[in-house]
């Protein structure tokens, strides 16, 4: 099925199969994906029906036993053939990316990239798994007994998938999901459905048995029936906050992994370097069009630098290429869709009408928005205090560091947040003050490493995406206890 899925992203529009119950099908009603840059129809899906999701929910209660009777080494030893298969087909599902989503291919191609490293990862995870010898004769009631536990797999997983990264993140969840040990049923978005099922057909063609993954198309009424049923164990789920509380509503007492967005800061700090962080600002600002949750957001600059970093910052992103995301030079492509850009364009205009300085771009071509550059907006003004979740960035002075982390925290939001500084007890203040979940120093926020801890507090959700964090999220400890025999002695 992958060859088929990669074969015809020359013949448009790329068919989308489901799978459910171990079978692939394009049978029912077909949504079309338009790409937001060609303007025509990409690829197509079937969408699920209310049997479709009986039929996935109740295949998944036998799966769950198939899957999990394979051994940690099997299970990695798929995810391995995966992460190489991944490799191997990189161009092909980048080329599907830049199609469904106007990402550029040099942006897609670094996403496949981490898929392979996760799916790499989740394998050296799947390693590890184990247990413990718990010390229960410390305890007087525990002299003459034993006892152990172990990991054990959850049984059956959703995952529910975003549109901005949707190789990657389904990844991170069906690679740990898999590695745990369980069943995982994948709910698409509507936006990627071929490049979802690139790669739930990856890790098919990489050996995982019919039992390990079922996908499903359709709508928020899939997802919201999914979360419901009674068979799924643990939801993992990267979206708005608004779709996060109602998928949190539906699945009522379930164990939930939520990534909600962010509203990402980034702190320049008086002995900064000016020219690299304006640099890599305007590189990690506008990738994938700054559809990112922890894309450059918010630029607070010591005012004694900040028009040396509006000058070298707005002269940066004025050299960035918009165009073609199939063009290989191309740094900045469409938006997901129209209504995406053009309200990045009004939050913009607002901006200007409450005196802020708009530097660069504030207008669109279709869904592709012309990377912009908002100077000194009100504190008040939407590109500050809301998720813009597109191609611009605000930027601010500052006076005060303690006020300027103030500032920061000011925000519904807290994923991550970037600073430039040598002083390291700043950095030492913002890593304990700053109301998020990661801080990267001398980089901007939008940095990642796969393997590492990833997520947020307030709003931007719970749990934490890194496999080893996951597969704890995706298991359930289970306890073994021996009386009258002892491992540590019976003396008084």
């Amino acid at each position: 099925m992958l060859n088929a899925i990669l074969g015809r992203s020359a013949d448009l529009p790329v068919e989308a199969p489901a799978l459910v119950a171990g079978e692939w099908s394009a049978a029912g009603e077909f949504a079309e994906r338009t790409g937001p840059y060609m303007r025509r129809a990409v690829s197509r899906a079937p969408q699920a029906d209310d049997r479709a999701v009986r039929d996935a929910v109740r295949y998944s209660r036998e799966a769950a036993r198939r899957v999990a009777d394979l051994s940690p080494a099997a299970r990695a030893a798929v995810l391995e053939r995966a992460s190489a298969l991944a490799v191997r087909h990189r161009d092909a599902l980048a080329r599907l990316l830049a199609l469904e989503l106007g990402k550029p291919v040099k942006d897609g191609g670094g996403e496949i990239d981490r898929v392979a490293d996760t799916f790499a990862v989740c394998a050296a995870e799947a390693r590890r798994i184990g247990g413990e010898v718990l010390p229960v004769a410390g305890w007087a009631r525990g002299v003459g007994n034993t006892a152990l536990t172990y990991r054990a797999p959850a049984g059956v997983a959703l995952a529910i998938t975003p549109f901005n990264a949707p190789a990657n993140l389904l990844a991170h969840k069906l690679g740990a999901s898999f590695a745990a040990g369980n069943t995982t049923i994948v709910k698409a978005p509507p936006q990627a459905p071929a490049a979802s099922a690139a790669v739930v057909a990856l890790l098919r063609e990489a050996g995982a048995p019919p039992e390990a993954v079922q996908l499903l198309h359709g709508g928020g009424e899939v997802g919201a029936a999914l979360c419901a049923a009674p068979e799924v164990a643990v939801i993992s789920f990267t979206g708005s906050p608004e779709t996060g509380a109602a998928v949190a509503r539906a699945a009522g007492a379930k164990r939930l992994v939520l990534e909600l967005g962010g509203n990402a800061a980034t702190i320049v700090c008086e002995d900064a370097d000016v020219a690299t962080a304006a640099a890599v600002c305007a590189r990690t600002g506008y990738s994938n069009s700054g559809q990112s949750c922890i894309s450059v957001q918010r630029v607070y600059v010591h005012r004694t630098r900040f028009d040396e970093f509006a000058a070298a910052f707005t002269e940066q992103v004025a050299a960035l290429k918009v165009g073609d995301p199939l063009d290989p030079g191309t740094d900045v492509g469409s938006m997901v869709d129209d209504d995406a850009a053009e309200r990045v364009v009004r939050w913009a205009a607002e901006a200007g009408a409450g005196g802020a300085k708009i530097a660069l771009g504030g207008t669109r071509d279709g869904a592709t928005l012309a990377p912009t550059v908002v100077l000194d907006p009100p504190a008040d003004a939407s590109v500050v205090t809301r998720e813009v979740f597109g191609a611009l960035v605000a930027v601010l002075p500052y006076d005060d560091f303690d006020e300027v982390l103030e500032a920061c925290n000011r925000s519904r939001f807290g994923l991550q947040a970037g600073l430039f500084t040598r002083d390291i007890a700043r950095i030492l203040t913002a890593w304990r003050r700053l109301e998020v979940g990661g801080l990267v120093v001398n980089g901007s926020s939008n940095f990642r490493l796969d393997h590492v801890p990833f997520g947020g507090v307030k709003d931007s959700g719970f749990g934490r995406e890194s496999p080893a964090c996951m597969i704890e999220d995706y298991t359930v400890v289970k306890t073994l206890l021996v009386r009258g025999m002892s491992i540590w002695g019976e003396g008084s």
